[in-house]
Parts: structure tokens; sequence; C-alpha cells
């Protein structure tokens, strides 16, 4: 039985256009820690793109 569309699965673009276009992140400043805007940017979608995941998984109906 397909699955029925959800505009909630559309969130699991987000993390993807986030980081496709890399001149937008692709610079030294603003540091974080000491650590370049280039890698702290790409860190912080790890956690944002687990918490989407989950979201979009809750809201997904189960089979009973």
């Amino acid at each position: 039985m397909p699955t029925r569309f959800s505009p909630l699965w559309l969130l699991l673009l987000v993390p993807y256009l986030g980081l496709l276009w890399v001149p937008f992140y692709n610079t030294a400043q603003p540091d974080l820690f000491g650590f370049p805007f280039f890698y702290w940017y790409q860190l912080l979608w790890v956690p944002i793109t687990s918490l989407l995941i989950w979201l979009v998984y809750r809201s997904v109906p189960r089979d009973e």
C-alpha cells in the first residue's frame, strides 16, 4: 500500500539545500570558539538534520 505524500516530507530537502551552495558558507568569518564558519556551519546541520528526520518519521502513520 503506497504511503500518502505529506508536506512534511519536504522538510528533508532543507539540509540538502542548506549545504548545496558552498560559496554561501565558504568563509572563515565569523568564527565560533576558534572554528571557521565553513566548519561550524556544516556541523550545525548535523543536529538540525537529525531533528528534521525525527519530525518526518513521527508524522508517518504506522501500520497497526
